[in-house]
């Protein structure tokens, strides 16, 4: 299982794309991995045949743990080749060298760039591979042995600050590993009354679950449950629907939402656009009405650093980077893949790399750190005709831009040569801010937008 995200203990298997006996090419996708951060096509690490699958589709294990043995060329050479016969018994050739799916390595690759991303899992022989077999079930008897279970850091925090031995805790992930659900409903469990309270008094917590209570609400949700109708169709949420809720609520406890609105008019953007059509479709380049939204935010987002930042606890965290977050329709469901560093990218530039994530986006094709660090989000619902929204802040970030559709629409002009007030025709949009006024004011909400404004219609022809 590939480490898919700093925060990230463990994967399910969705899908194998390949069965047992198929033959696979190195970088050819294998099987597909689902965690609470992205799903993502491993690919194969080597060339051969898929010899065994070690972890069946709907499973979760931990990140290292070996997924499935690709039979390479190499073994089936040894396996054809005579043994020498001056070879001792106990040194003789193995039949077949095997390597598996398994944890990318610590180091980067020799033939790996900087810019190619993720290393690919490493290639194990059977020996090695028995090895760490043994190291690790004398690692989980050690720590067997001393009462204590595997757990992430984040559990571990959680038990110590409860004072509770997570040895005590019953364990339902991979190997009796201790889960965040785990530890918090041992956490609930313990803190039940043993009596019922009196009727018509609250029920108070006691001193040392205030931390807990908080942390609860900050990191979880709990969806009430309605009647069902016997006309009613009930079905699960998929992980997309799952998450995006979760999220949803969680914005909405923590941030002190607020919006506001401005009439933007498109006019010299759409000059620019005729100008240089020709330009840009020699380049094979798209650049929408979007990509200039993009551009103007992530070039005045530096001005504005409270727009570009976050609380955490009693701090203001001004972020270093002007990451733009780009909500995606999946329909069904919404991923926001995120353009790192956008103020350093030119117009095409960010036309080019914004319709890249959002093609591998809807192709479930978009890497763990392509939907992480966003400072500001940037979503568009006036493509389906929508006037104007009112998004929700993401959690972590202090603003999002919500873009309605560009229409025709009378206006109200000054005649430049005879300085009368006309009638005229104009593309015009309206975009709303939704900001989190613990860190944002409505002035300094008004003065971006205003600035928004400006940027776009006065547009530079060299951007």
């Amino acid at each position: 299982m590939p480490q898919m995200g700093e925060s990230i203990a463990e994967g399910t298997v969705s899908k194998w794309l390949k069965q047992v006996g198929d033959r696979v090419e190195r970088d050819q996708p294998v099987v597909e991995i689902s965690t609470d951060k992205v799903d993502a096509e491993i690919p194969a690490p080597a060339s051969g045949v898929l010899a065994e699958v070690k972890v069946q589709a709907g499973e979760t294990v931990e990140v290292g743990a070996i997924l499935a043995v690709i039979e390479t060329e190499a073994a089936a050479g040894a396996a054809a080749a005579p043994a020498p016969k001056t070879a001792a018994p106990e040194k003789r050739v193995e039949a077949a060298e095997r390597v598996a799916v398994s944890r990318p390595t610590a180091e980067r690759r020799p033939d790996r760039g900087p810019g190619d991303g993720p290393d690919r899992p490493s290639v194990q022989s059977p020996g090695t591979a028995e090895r760490e077999s043994r190291r690790e079930d004398g690692k989980r008897q050690a720590v067997e042995e001393r009462g204590e279970r595997r757990s992430t850091p984040l559990v571990r925090r959680i038990a110590a600050e409860h004072g509770i031995d997570i040895s005590r805790v019953p364990g339902t992930g991979s190997q009796g590993r201790v889960t965040k659900h785990d530890i918090l409903a041992f956490i609930e469990q313990q803190a039940k009354p043993t009596t019922p309270a009196p009727v018509g008094r609250p029920v108070v917590a006691p001193a040392g679950d205030v931390s807990e209570f908080w942390y609860r609400f900050y990191d979880e949700v709990r969806h009430p449950e309605v009647q069902i109708r016997d006309t009613d169709r009930v079905e699960p949420m998929d992980k997309i629907r799952r998450l995006t809720a979760e999220h949803m609520v969680l914005a909405k406890r923590v941030a002190a939402h607020v919006h506001s609105f401005i009439e933007i008019d498109f006019t010299r953007i759409d000059q620019i656009r005729a100008q240089m059509r020709q330009k840009w479709e020699g380049e094979g380049v798209k650049v929408s009405y979007t990509a200039f939204t993009l551009w103007a935010c992530a070039r005045i987002l530096r001005e504005f650093p409270r727009v570009n930042a976050t609380i955490s606890g009693d701090s203001i965290v001004y972020r270093g980077e002007v990451n733009l977050g780009m909500a995606v329709d999946l329909d069904p469901g919404l991923i926001v893949p995120v353009l790192h560093r956008a103020d350093e990218l030119s117009l095409a530039g960010l036309a080019v790399r914004a319709a890249d994530l959002a093609e591998r986006a809807r192709t479930r094709k978009l890497l763990p750190n392509e939907i992480q660090g966003g400072t500001f989000t940037l979503t568009n619902p006036g493509v389906f005709g929508t006037v104007v929204g009112m998004p929700i802040v993401p959690r972590g970030q202090a603003a999002i831009l919500g873009t309605g559709s560009i229409e025709k629409r009378p206006v109200a002009l000054t005649d430049p040569a005879t300085g009368a007030d006309v009638l005229g025709v104009r593309k015009r949009a309206y975009f709303s801010l939704g900001y989190d006024h613990r860190i944002v004011d409505g002035a300094d909400a008004a003065r971006f937008l205003s600035r928004l404004k400006q940027l776009l219609e006065s547009f530079p022809e060299q951007a």
